[in-house]
């Protein structure tokens, strides 16, 4: 790395980095309080407002957002006149997932072959160590040239819109000059990139009902519409042969200009089985980043262990669809559902429920925080030279705040490269990442307050 003083002063910070990342690792903060306790994320949420103070944050405060969730505020003043940048993050994570399939336990911070491996250790709880290491640095090396303010989500990765209403409600409460987001990812470790465009995403419940009930499969099979078949059906009508999403209204051929994603190196970091193609047209970029993708999240059916031989009377599935920049989330949940049920087969009584829904994002590449931010990767990785990409994945925030801030510029990075393998068991980050951006972070904002 460089010689700049930041550098340094990161380095010696990082055994008490990955201190701070097991205990808030240790917070199984799912914000799906139906299966995980409230508490959980509350004592994540006063750890992160404990560390905010500890490093002179004022009005920090535990937002109580309309989703029943909590996001951690905190304002630190800087330099009169200076520019205010707003710093992101989230503490809430996946559910754990298959805990047997984890190497070690999922809520438990872990070294192995050089990386810590936990849940949220990459998405996004290392990005919330990411802001404080950055701050930190700042204020050993003459400090923080900018006023920064924090936000520490409670509730992104449910979707349920809780952070975007609050600041609709509040639109003073973050407004920045330029906001960076924690919670992307290089396109691949020790290759810095900043994610320029966010697929939107919509996620709807279907729910098929043929029979008052339960029917004897011997006595009534072959005659009785099975809800089961019907929503099975239903489900196959979302692809096409190749696998390409096929909504009735929603484009499926956009093109990705910028930065290419080789498709054996895509089967690698997706783990795809020898044999097994990829589905859809287009390059790998295209599929991922420029077109909608459809994945069906569960089914509620009989488990194989134990059934019956019955006809079903109803069966129901939740479903994803992400949309890319340029499709209004709203318009393709419509389609959507009109798609749903249009292809319901046998006069089958079809019920669609919107459960979560978060509008894509486009950056504007060409601003000066841009410029800053490539200069300071330039400095956190050297030889190398910062990379557009795209996010299949979706942070409505995004969104929302370039509609409530049309001039500040929005920044992506994060700690989410392909071997993090975020929303999978054995979730991990690795170290040299998360110093070499917390490094490009802070020389950014020292970059930026000059700009």
């Amino acid at each position: 790395m460089s010689s700049h003083p930041v550098t340094g002063t990161v380095a010696s910070l990082m055994p008490r980095a990955k201190e701070e990342l097991a205990e808030l690792v240790a917070f199984k903060s799912v914000a799906d309080f139906d299966q995980f306790p409230r508490s959980e994320s509350e004592a994540a949420a006063n750890w992160i407002a404990d560390a905010l103070r500890a490093e002179g944050f004022q009005d920090v405060a535990l937002l109580d957002t309309p989703d029943g969730t909590q996001s951690v505020y905190g304002y630190l003043p800087g330099p009169e006149g200076a520019k205010t940048v707003l710093l992101y993050a989230h503490y809430d994570v996946q559910p754990p997932l298959d805990e047997a399939g984890w190497d070690t336990p999922p809520f438990e911070l872990t070294e192995r072959d050089g990386r810590w491996y936990g849940r949220g250790a990459a998405d996004c709880k290392g990005g919330v160590i990411m802001h404080l290491l950055a701050l930190r640095a700042l204020k050993a090396n003459g400090g923080v040239p900018v006023h920064v303010k924090v936000i520490a989500e409670g509730s992104e990765e449910q979707g349920t819109g809780g952070l975007e209403r609050y600041a609709e409600e509040h639109p003073e409460l973050l407004a920045a000059d330029t906001v960076v987001i924690g919670d992307a990812g290089n396109f691949r470790a020790g290759l810095p990139t900043v994610t320029a465009t966010l697929r939107g995403m919509t996620l709807v419940r279907v729910q098929v009902d043929t029979l008052a009930g339960n029917l004897h499969s011997g006595q009534f099979g072959g005659a009785a519409p099975d809800a089961l078949a019907a929503l099975i059906r239903v489900l196959d009508s979302l692809r096409a042969e190749d696998g390409t999403t096929t909504v009735d209204g929603l484009t499926t051929d956009a093109r990705w200009d910028g930065l290419q994603y080789d498709e054996e190196q895509f089967r690698q970091d997706a783990k795809v089985l020898d044999g097994v193609e990829l589905i859809g047209s287009g390059t790998v970029a295209d599929r991922i980043w420029a077109r909608p993708a459809v994945t069906v999240l569960g089914i509620d059916c009989p488990p194989v262990v134990g059934a019956t031989p019955s006809v079903q009377a109803s069966a129901r599935a939740l479903v994803s669809l992400r949309v890319p920049p340029g499709v209004d989330a709203a318009e393709a949940t419509g389609l959507l559902a009109a798609h749903l049920e249009a292809h319901t087969p046998w006069g089958a009584r079809v019920r669609v429920e919107q459960i979560g829904q978060g509008q894509a994002f486009r950056a504007d590449t060409s601003s000066p925080a841009y410029k800053a931010m490539a200069e300071a990767m330039a400095v956190a990785y050297p030889g190398q030279e910062m990379q557009y990409a795209g996010q299949g994945g979706s942070i409505p925030l995004c969104n929302t705040l370039a509609t409530l801030y049309p001039e500040a510029e929005i920044l992506l990075i994060g700690l989410s490269e392909p071997e993090a393998q975020i929303h999978a068991v054995n979730e991990s980050v690795s170290p040299e990442e998360l110093e070499r951006l917390s490094v490009a972070e802070a020389l950014f904002l020292l970059n930026y307050a000059a700009s």
